[in-house]
């Protein structure tokens, strides 16, 4: 294979953080309607990995590897700082339990559509569910998680993405319009007035970080993200092996999850910054993501996307019942199924289209989300693996 335009680490490095900041340059600077459908998120994707497959960047690099062995557990340390888990669940239990259920529509979904498609697909395809359900569950950092530790194929991983994606641009959509079905809805839920003064009340007193970032928060962070990363790394040869699954890579991204959720109830919380630095760190590791996937095996992405369409399908149902079985509205129901689907990323977006009250509410769930999709994705990969 002819080598690569751009071989060294720094050049790798820059280039990947190059396609970073550009796509979010183009997108705050243009503001097309584009990136509402097609966000930053999926071109920060595809572009390094058309660049690797067509002999820019090299696909397979040292730098890789040091970016995987760094940025998953930084970024999940940091990321997991802000979940409020105390907050959630005696404010605002019942739109938590219908987010879970949702969760659990995800996995139900991801094991059903694998049982039926899974012969038209790779053998490995099941690690392509796994991931793809961290993304559902979680965010992209739990996609990201999941899939270095289960080391995802090049293929299965171009899978799992375009599925993500496409998938997406048809749901966001169903999510925004559904405000327009609040009577029906409403009436067929059971939902209650004094739910939506609660849900009002607890938006405006969920207060974001105030306080400014300064240098010595990023020192901060950097410092905890590295003890955890060493903890875990330390730890996770001990723990007992469910291969393929509950390998020495799982169960680190397992440990600095639990790590990090419980440095959520420390004065640690408070360090501001964690979201835009944890989110910088998941597009840099998504990037490198897209260098390291291949074009191959394409053939069999109908079949993958029939089986995503169907899955996600399975979650909105266990989110409907979740709404009727705790009464809540459409507005509720659809921010629980976006803090699922679309993460912290999408979940403000819906929110601020139904009631912008609710974008603060909106957070927390998305966060909620991230604590435990890491964890219920690596138990739908061992469950889809035990059909295959």
């Amino acid at each position: 294979m002819q080598e690569a335009l751009i071989t060294s680490d720094y050049g790798v490095f820059t280039v990947l953080a190059g396609i970073c900041a550009f796509y979010f340059f183009l997108a705050r600077k243009t503001k097309a309607k584009i990136f509402d459908f097609l966000p930053p998120l999926l071109w920060i994707y595809l572009t390094p990995m058309i660049l690797s497959n067509t002999g820019v960047i090299p696909n397979s690099h040292p730098v890789y590897g040091t970016l995987k062995l760094y940025l998953i557990p930084m970024f999940l340390t940091i990321m997991l700082l802000d979940v409020d888990v105390k907050t959630a669940f005696s404010s605002m239990g019942r739109v938590i339990a219908v987010m879970l259920m949702g969760s659990v529509g995800v996995m139900v979904g991801a094991v059903g559509s694998y049982a039926l498609f899974h012969n038209f697909l790779g053998p490995d395809a099941w690690k392509a569910f796994g991931t793809l359900a961290g993304s559902w569950i979680g965010g992209t950092g739990n996609m990201a998680a999941v899939a270095g530790a289960v080391e995802i194929s090049k293929v299965d991983l171009g899978l799992a993405v375009l599925a993500d994606n496409m998938v997406y641009i048809v749901w966001l959509p169903i999510l925004l319009t559904c405000k327009r079905w609040g009577g029906w809805f409403n009436k067929f839920t059971g939902v209650s007035d004094e739910h939506f003064d609660r849900m009002k009340k607890l938006g405006d007193a969920l207060q974001s970080k105030d306080a400014k970032l300064e240098m010595h928060h990023v020192l901060y962070l950097l410092f905890l993200g590295l003890a955890v990363m060493t903890l875990a790394k330390s730890l996770a040869p001990i723990m007992p092996e469910v291969k393929p699954v509950f390998t020495a890579g799982t169960w680190t991204v397992l440990l600095v999850s639990t790590f990090a959720l419980g440095l959520s109830f420390t004065p640690a919380k408070k360090i501001p910054g964690t979201g835009p630095i944890s989110t910088a760190l998941i597009y840099l590791f998504v990037a490198r993501m897209g260098a390291t996937s291949s074009l191959e095996g394409l053939s069999q992405a109908p079949w993958f996307l029939l089986a995503a369409y169907l899955w996600i399908a399975v979650h909105g149902f266990f989110c409907l019942l979740g709404a009727r079985l705790f009464k809540l509205d459409v507005s509720s129901a659809a921010i629980a199924s976006a803090a699922n689907i679309g993460g912290a990323a999408s979940a403000p977006v819906v929110a601020a289209f139904h009631d912008e009250r609710l974008v603060p509410v909106s957070v927390l769930m998305a966060l909620i989300g991230y604590a435990v999709g890491t964890y219920l994705a690596f138990f739908t990969a061992q469950l889809c693996f035990m059909i295959s």
